[in-house]
């Protein structure tokens, strides 16, 4: 075969091995493009999941109810405001509370609930006690290191209960029980429903009630 006739063979090869060289690169190119395109669509949905989970997190903490409407949306009263301070003064910055905080203070009781580490506390909203019977109520205030320190320790027990945890029994500081039924967002307390739960304070978590919770007569 003479010079020529090889040199022309060798290009028509070489001609012909070129369109397959050319596609195996696409080739590559594009699986290498699919896999970084999975990679990150991976990433993104991974992403998305942990901000879902955050934000359902965030959701499961907040406090719930009709009343939590009444709370102030600012200030030291808001649920900003109630979350950096122990329970009693907390709650004499809530407007709902006015008649609550009052009593605490008749019966020298807000230093020991300040004090007090991880309790739950039923608040009675200013309605509630203005639904009392008048003459139960003034025997109580009249009584504040008796009859009143009972009834209001009566609406404190012990450990920082989640709305999972709430229903059941609990013994309260006063050495009795309250029953709490319900699960959700929808609890009562005896004859008390829940208005506004899952309030959190700097060392309590609080929900507020529609009635007050009276001591059964040992």
């Amino acid at each position: 075969m003479s010079r020529m006739t090889t040199t022309r063979t060798v290009a028509l090869l070489a001609a012909a091995a070129l369109p397959f060289a050319l596609t195996a690169c696409g080739d590559d190119g594009s699986d290498a493009g699919g896999s970084a395109s999975s990679s990150t669509s991976s990433k993104s949905m991974g992403s998305d999941d942990s901000m879902s989970s955050s934000t359902d997190s965030m959701e499961a903490d907040a406090p719930f109810g009709e009343g939590c409407e009444s709370v102030p949306t600012d200030g030291k009263g808001s649920f900003d405001g109630m979350s950096t301070d122990p329970v009693a003064t907390a709650a004499s910055n809530n407007p709902l509370l006015k008649t609550l905080v009052k009593a605490v203070t008749e019966a020298d009781l807000a230093k020991t609930l300040n004090s007090a580490e991880d309790i739950t506390v039923f608040a009675p909203t200013d309605d509630a006690f203005a639904a009392m019977d008048q003459a139960t109520l003034d025997k109580a205030m009249g009584d504040p290191k008796g009859l009143l320190t009972t009834v209001l320790t009566h609406h404190v027990v012990e450990g920082r209960l989640t709305p999972e945890d709430l229903a059941g029994t609990h013994e309260t500081l006063a050495g009795d029980k309250l029953t709490v039924k319900g699960s959700g967002e929808d609890f009562t307390v005896g004859k008390a429903s829940v208005i506004c739960g899952n309030v959190q304070t700097a060392n309590a978590t609080v929900y507020i009630v529609d009635s007050v919770l009276l001591p059964t007569a040992k």
